[in-house]
């Protein structure tokens, strides 16, 4: 078996530890942001729905890796010149990249929760406005959590998808682990050896991943608790 040498093992080590940064920062902001456009979207002002729409069809449509490169060389023309600088001074690739990956997940996130809060029954909603509750408050504290706890599977799915699709980042210079084991494999020409163990890393982030949905999956989702006890 020919192994690579330690300082190559710690590039791919330093590429994987990037490539989880960038999926934790991208998820983050991609559940947040779906969140909001399914709220948005429930309501009863058409221009909002038009807005989520259109934004779901984008994202949908367009192909990632485009997203990604429109935001790396187009979206920061637009930005004043002093903070487009003090961007490119604190590792902008890694931040367009999240900003990316985030807006591209989102329209699907949103979508999956939008199939969860079908589920809920209108008189939940109703219930909730005779009680007293505003339109935000049945939403945070109704509507929403049941959607959640709905869409936890699929949510899963998104989850590792985003996991895996942090290697289109190296297409803008990301150091995260596709890129790191691109550089190697082009130094040594170990190219099995490379991305074998580069294959073993994603594979581990993935059950990681996985582990992590099942024990949410068996905590929140109604019915599996009283299976599992």
């Amino acid at each position: 078996m020919d192994f690579l040498e330690p300082i190559y093992l710690h590039q791919l080590l330093d590429g994987m530890l990037i490539t989880v940064q960038l999926f934790l920062v991208a998820w983050v902001m991609a559940f947040t942001i779906a969140v909001l456009l399914v709220v948005i979207r429930t309501t009863d002002w058409a221009p909002c729905r038009w807005f989520v729409d259109a934004y779901v069809e984008y994202h949908r449509n367009v192909p990632l890796l485009v997203q990604v490169l429109f935001w790396y060389f187009g979206m920061p023309e637009l930005l004043p010149e002093g903070f487009r600088d003090w961007l490119y001074e604190h590792n902008a690739e890694l931040s367009l990249a999240a900003i990316a990956l985030a807006l591209g997940s989102a329209a699907y996130i949103a979508e999956d929760i939008r199939s969860g809060l079908r589920s809920i029954p209108g008189t939940q909603f109703e219930s909730a406005r005779a009680l007293g509750c505003s339109y935000l408050q049945c939403m945070r504290f109704v509507i929403v959590p049941q959607a959640l706890r709905a869409a936890i599977p699929p949510l899963i799915g998104r989850a590792l998808l985003l996991f895996k699709n942090t290697s289109v980042a190296m297409a803008i210079g990301v150091v995260e682990l596709t890129y790191q084991a691109r550089e190697i494999e082009n130094e040594t020409y170990r190219t099995f050896t490379t991305f074998g163990i580069a294959t073993a890393m994603y594979l581990l982030g993935s059950f990681c991943i996985m582990f992590i949905g099942s024990h949410i999956y068996a905590r929140y989702v109604p019915g599996r608790r009283s299976r599992h006890a």
